[in-house]
């Protein structure tokens, strides 16, 4: 592994970097004040960025995208984690599940994301099956050659601005040792369908202006050809494209924390105590070498996860450990933070109360820290039989 960065890879971060912070931090206030981020704010993003030619970075470049490789992806992540995600969102980045698509598929749903004329959100988690994912109760039960789907998906990342859903559903059930397990399939589902809605989620404290939703099917029917992949084989369609989702949480939390350590310098060389700047003192200067350890271990081991997927090696150990150890430690980066600053560091004044509310949920999406560990140790304990 080369540890420096080439041309390339420094020329998107330079680029990001200059993005986000003339384009994306200007308009931060006003989305942390309101909850929204209005239609025509986030078409202007949109614009910008196909302009620039970095819309959907992560897909490959002989069908329109910008065919980074993921350790360029994970360093364009990494930049854009420093802004707020209800604007970054209109980065385009389409799920590269979306590559899965066959046909008249290709047309209708893969190329016009990758083009900017649709969003596209992925929905999998229910109320009663959240890390259970064999647990959903959302089913689509086939009737001749559709299939009637019912049920509730909810904390669905930005449905609001989707133009169509990609949906896993229970489709089946076979017997194992274990007893019944749920089969699952993948569909592709269109904004205005009949029997499918689209609404608010809850307020959250986390990402404001970054929507999450409840989605509803009644009695909705959905063709043969929505089927993304094969009937029943929704997980190895997953499997397959959603692989290194969790390496995208790492890279966006190690952005946020590089962002953040920013204002905790700043702070403690310009803060006067004592007759001295504050970061003379070992009570802060200690936090600060502790901050910036972690956060470089972070990085590496995002950085490291994503080569090696660039390698063709083997790496769901090492992405969750990236995901892990970064979304812990841009907790304890965000409160170290707030520590530093005190009690100004809470006022809304300032942007950190902020990166402290959306730090917390890192720990939860796209795999919980106790998911994470989970797939650590089995992963450790398997080779030896256990």
């Amino acid at each position: 592994m080369d540890f420096g960065l080439n041309n390339e890879q420094q020329m998107i971060v330079d680029t990001v970097r200059s993005f986000v912070e003339n384009e994306i931090y200007p308009l931060e206030d006003e989305v942390e004040r309101t909850g929204q981020v209005p239609r025509e704010i986030g078409e202007e993003i949109k614009r910008k960025v196909l302009e620039l030619g970095f819309f959907a970075p992560n897909m490959p470049a002989d069908i329109g995208g910008g065919g980074l490789d993921q350790l360029g992806f994970s360093l364009l992540e990494r930049e854009l984690g420093r802004g707020s995600q209800g604007l970054t969102i209109f980065w385009g980045r389409p799920s590269n599940i979306l590559l899965a698509c066959q046909g008249a598929q290709r047309e209708q749903y893969l190329l016009p994301t990758i083009k900017g004329e649709k969003y596209d959100a992925l929905a999998m988690t229910e109320p009663d099956a959240g890390s259970d994912v064999r647990g959903m109760k959302c089913f689509a039960r086939q009737d001749g050659d559709d299939f009637i789907a019912n049920g509730t998906k909810h904390f669905i990342s930005h449905a609001n601005i989707a133009d169509f859903v990609i949906v896993f559903m229970a489709t089946g059930e076979e017997d194992t040792p274990r007893g019944p397990k749920k089969l699952i399939s993948c569909f592709l589902v269109d904004r205005g369908t009949p029997g499918f809605t689209i609404q608010s989620g809850y307020h959250c404290v986390s990402h404001r202006g970054y929507q999450n939703c409840i989605l509803t099917f009644d009695d909705c029917r959905l063709s043969r050809h929505q089927l993304l992949g094969e009937l029943h084989k929704g997980f190895d369609v997953a499997n397959e494209w959603l692989y290194a989702t969790r390496i995208t949480v790492a890279a966006m939390c190690v952005g946020r924390a590089r962002r953040t350590l920013d204002y905790a310098l700043e702070w403690a060389a310009q803060r006067e105590q004592f007759g001295q700047v504050i970061g003379k003192f070992q009570g802060v200067s200690f936090k600060l070498a502790d901050m910036v350890t972690q956060l470089d271990a972070a990085d590496w081991l995002t950085l490291s996860a994503a080569w090696r997927l660039d390698q063709g090696l083997s790496a769901n150990r090492e992405i969750a450990q990236a995901k892990l150890y970064a979304s812990e430690m841009l907790a304890k980066v965000t409160d170290e933070t707030i520590q530093i600053y005190g009690g100004m560091g809470l006022m809304e004044a300032l942007p950190l109360e902020r990166f402290w509310r959306d730090a917390r949920v890192e720990r939860i999406y796209d795999g919980t820290s106790e998911i994470q560990r989970h797939i650590i140790s089995r992963e450790l304990l398997r080779p030896r039989g256990a």
